[in-house]
């Protein structure tokens, strides 16, 4: 039976070695025992770290290391097997875990690392199956490379060890103390967010209370990365409340900056350019994730609003609007019953009245904040008609009552323009853009883009913030990463090379002004600019993204597109330099974690070759943009254009039949190129 044969791990007390006692292969634990056989011997040794709670620890244990046939190999072929427990020894598994992430780009457990005698790693990855699947070589056949080559190409291996040496000598420093990045991290921010939603009301924690769209957009990925259903519950329930709530401008769109209760009612008024980027991103992707219309409608009405109050002729956005009018806070925005009544007339003034909860009391001031405090079905089939009628009433009351507030004392506008808000903006408008297909967004987007290109940025150096003519201060690195995002978009969007070309350029310009490799993490301000006391790094996500967590986030995309493996590994050790303080308070870390996600997640990538204005191109592009595909790398050509040599998903990518055609590659293996829109929709399903 199983447990007729058992190894030297039966003498060990750590419970994970303990369930690996009884496996056929001829486990040793570390120690002189296995270490001097290797040497003795001239054998290499196979090392596999693990723990006893992970999961493909014990998929791998099944599938391998009770598979007598893989034990054979592992015994019989050259190498001693060594199991070590990481809780007992986190210094080896930092150390090799270090150098897999060196040779693989990526870690995790189990870990399983070849090393020569003398110790030293020379090849490795983590899970292994037993025969290939989804991309991974089979245990077997790396088993015998392995041995091959450590028999026939000795010096090749010693040499790739020199290499992998060198690079744990050079993260030593930073590294001694940092954990790999796994696949443990989301689920424990997961945890820990949770445990702070109000079930009730929506959102985290209690008053005053704050919109947090990172956390949200952290969910949604979560929800991708284990189909857990409480994930798009929590987003759904939070971004329904708020946007029926007085946070949100319900006849004018846009949100305000943060409630004062716990309910969204009473917000504080002023507007921000950042919160109504990150807000009508995150109703964005969640509309493209459940195809409801409440959060299309959201979306449409933030950044119309946008576009109609806080966009200069020139192209750039303005960066906020006050809470005050007439010296009085919210005065702008708040209704008596009868100013409603006398702006719509009585019959849809009582409708207006009823929906949006206006009393003769109010409820802020003897006025009225305006909320939806009615579902729309319940008040529909009161009113004995259908929902759609009663959408379209109280669209027509919202766009009257608009014309009449306009009227009043405006509050006072912010009218700078800064690069790293700027760039947020513009990445919400530029996804709304294609998402929803308005051209009026896009233009936006590239008037935008434009001008911060020419008012901000002469090739070289990225100032922060414009105003009357005058862009002033060297830009921060939160300007460089999120303009560099916003960018990004925008070549999603428009198909148009140049956007890329200066993302590129931003994010090259950012590596070697910001980014500290000894010490692996980056600084907010620029080499060389003036320090007062100390060079500042501000970690935390806040109301913005941290410059560092956009940094890490825009550098893995950028990384994917242009197989760029430098970028993917400053972000890695971005991410590493501040994962103790990602675990420790997760709810100031929403798009570190968000930017986690993306590096721990197998990119989708999507190369579309065609004419952008063809009507088959933009069928297959829709199909592409409907979809919530979070880790998406998206490359478009025009196939007259030259070959894109910079860009690999594109490499020898040609129409097929003279049609528009998409290419679907997961982890470097391609599917069939497809030309029809169900076709694709099929693929990406």
């Amino acid at each position: 039976g199983l447990y007729a044969v058992t190894n030297r791990l039966i003498k060990e007390t750590s419970p994970y070695l303990q369930q690996h006692a009884h496996n056929p292969v001829d486990w040793y634990p570390w120690g002189e025992e296995a270490l001097g056989r290797a040497s003795r011997e001239d054998k290499p040794i196979l090392l596999s770290i693990g723990y006893s709670a992970c999961h493909w620890c014990h998929v791998m244990e099944r599938e391998c290391f009770e598979n007598a046939e893989i034990a054979r190999i592992m015994n019989d072929n050259f190498c001693v097997n060594i199991k070590v427990d990481r809780e007992e020894r986190p210094d080896l598994d930092a150390i090799y875990m270090d150098a897999v992430q060196a040779i693989t780009g990526s870690g995790g457990w189990p870990l399983t690392v070849f090393l020569t005698p003398q110790l030293k790693p020379f090849y490795g990855g983590t899970y292994f199956p037993p025969e290939e699947r989804g991309g991974l070589p089979g245990l077997p056949r790396v088993l015998q490379t392995v041995a091959q080559a450590y028999r026939t190409r000795k010096g090749e291996v010693e040499s790739a060890a020199g290499q992998i040496i060198a690079h744990l000598n050079r993260t030593v420093e930073i590294s001694r103390e940092i954990e790999p990045l796994t696949e443990k991290m989301p689920g424990i921010a997961y945890t820990a967010i949770r445990a702070s939603f109000d079930a009730q009301n929506g959102g985290f924690g209690s008053a005053p209370k704050f919109p947090q769209p990172m956390l949200l957009e952290f969910l949604l990925r979560q929800c991708c990365r284990t189909g857990d259903p409480l994930c798009i519950l929590m987003v759904e329930h939070t971004l329904g409340r708020m946007a029926k709530g007085g946070l949100y401008d319900q006849i004018g769109g846009g949100f305000h900056r943060y409630s004062v209760d716990e309910r969204w009612l009473v917000p504080h008024f002023e507007k921000m350019l950042y919160d109504n980027a990150l807000l009508s991103r995150i109703y964005l992707h969640t509309y493209q994730a459940t195809e409801k219309q409440i959060y299309r409608r959201v979306v449409e009405e933030t950044l119309d609003y946008v576009l109609r109050e806080m966009t200069d002729k020139d192209g750039g956005f303005y960066s906020s609007q006050d809470a005050d009018s007439e010296d009085v806070e919210g005065k702008f925005y708040v209704w008596t019953p009868d100013e409603i009544i006398e702006a719509l007339g009585r019959s849809d003034g009582e409708l207006a009245t009823r929906y949006f909860g206006i009393t003769r009391e109010g409820n802020f001031e003897d006025s009225n904040i305006l909320s939806q405090v009615i579902e729309t079905k319940t008040l529909a089939s009161e009113l004995g008609i259908t929902p759609e009628e009663l959408e379209a009433k109280i669209a027509r009351a919202k766009s009257r009552l608009l014309e009449k507030r306009v009227q009043r004392v405006l509050p006072h506008r912010d009218e700078k323009i800064l690069a790293d808000w700027n760039g947020l903006m513009l990445a919400s408008m530029a996804e709304a853009a294609s998402v929803l297909e308005r051209d009026d967004y896009l233009k936006a987007a590239i008037a935008n883009a434009s001008f911060l290109a020419e008012a901000l940025y002469d090739g070289e150096t990225l100032k922060h913030s414009y105003k009357d003519g005058q862009a002033k201060v060297n830009g921060y690195l939160s300007d460089y990463a999120l303009l560099c995002e916003g960018l990004l978009s925008l070549y999603r969007a428009s198909f148009q090379r140049q956007w890329l070309n200066i993302a590129k350029n931003l994010a090259d310009a950012m590596l070697d002004r910001f980014w500290d490799k000894d010490k692996g993490y980056f600084y907010d301000t620029a080499q060389g600019e003036e320090t007062v006391l100390v060079r500042p790094r501000n970690i935390y996500d806040n109301a913005l993204p941290s410059g560092s967590s956009a940094a890490a986030f825009v550098l893995i995309q950028l990384a994917r597109l242009t197989d760029n493996k430098e970028y993917e590994e400053v972000a890695a050790s971005a991410i590493r330099s501040v994962q103790d303080s990602m675990l420790r308070y997760p709810p100031g870390f929403g798009h570190w974690f968000c930017a986690l996600d993306s590096y721990l997640t197998k990119p989708l990538e999507i190369a579309v070759i065609g004419h952008h204005e063809d009507s088959a191109t933009k069928s297959l592009v829709r199909v592409i943009n409907e979809r919530y595909l979070p880790n998406k790398v998206l490359a478009v050509k025009n196939p007259d254009e030259p070959a894109q040599m910079d860009i690999p998903l594109l490499r020898d990518r040609t129409m097929i039949e003279n049609k528009p055609t998409v290419y679907v590659c997961e982890n470097h293996v391609c599917k069939m190129p497809v030309t029809k829109p169900d076709a694709l929709a099929a693929l990406l399903d």
